[in-house]
């Protein structure tokens, strides 16, 4: 796991400190319906450097939301496959490490998700299969494009 994640504003926060913030987040209004995700997204580089950023997410479902996030770089990557199959296993790492905390926390109840930066149109349908089991045989729900808005609208924002 990471030891500093980023908030929205950038300013710096220890993972514990995040799982601080979504547990006062969830606790300012209990009663309504929660769903926290994470996502990758990365961007390969001219010299074939890639740049991956991974967002936690946690919804107030119809009523706003909070996010996190880290950036950084990987060395090369030589084809889409590998960066699309590190980005779902480094938000596995991540999700396995704060989903542990945020289940020590007196949370109200939340759904947890996934978001893959994959989709059916375009050059990753070729690894949707792939992606999609190595996720949930990790025992968590996935989410592709559209509905992947953590790793394609969030982490995508600081690529």
């Amino acid at each position: 796991m990471p030891e500093f994640l980023n908030n929205a504003f950038g300013m710096p926060l220890t993972v514990s400190e995040v799982i601080k913030e979504i547990a006062a987040f969830m606790a300012a209004d209990p009663k309504q319906r929660y769903k926290v995700t994470i996502g990758t997204d990365s961007e390969l580089q001219a010299d074939k450097n890639a740049d991956f950023v991974t967002a936690i997410v946690v919804h107030r479902v119809g009523r706003g939301g909070r996010y996190f996030w880290r950036r950084f770089e990987l060395g090369k990557f030589h084809t889409l496959r590998d960066r699309m199959i590190k980005e779902a296993l480094i938000s596995i790492e991540l999700a396995q490490g704060v989903l542990a905390d945020l289940k020590k926390a007196p949370l109200p109840e939340f759904g947890f998700e996934i978001h893959a930066d994959i989709g059916e149109h375009g050059p990753t349908k070729a690894v949707i299969q792939e992606v999609v089991g190595m996720i949930r045989a990790n025992n968590f729900e996935v989410k592709i494009k559209p509905y992947s808005y953590a790793a394609t609208n969030v982490a995508d924002r600081h690529v």
